[in-house]
């Protein structure tokens, strides 16, 4: 079962990942080694499994 964006953001968010905001349904994550992650769509919209797959190697790459 697809996860739900506002899970993405959850778990940015315990990552250290900080919202720098966006323009409508558009999220712009920022980490403070430098990595940035832009999620989008309805917090309780399915996540496509590409932008879990992205969002998962980010904070792989920020916990290094």
């Amino acid at each position: 079962m697809p996860r739900k964006i506002s899970e993405l953001i959850r778990d940015l968010k315990r990552a250290g990942f900080i919202n720098r905001g966006g323009k409508g349904s558009h999220r712009s994550f920022e980490h403070p080694k430098g990595m940035r992650v832009t999620l989008f769509g309805k917090l309780g919209a399915n996540a496509k499994p590409y932008r879990e797959r992205e969002v998962r190697r980010r904070i792989q790459e920020s916990q290094q």
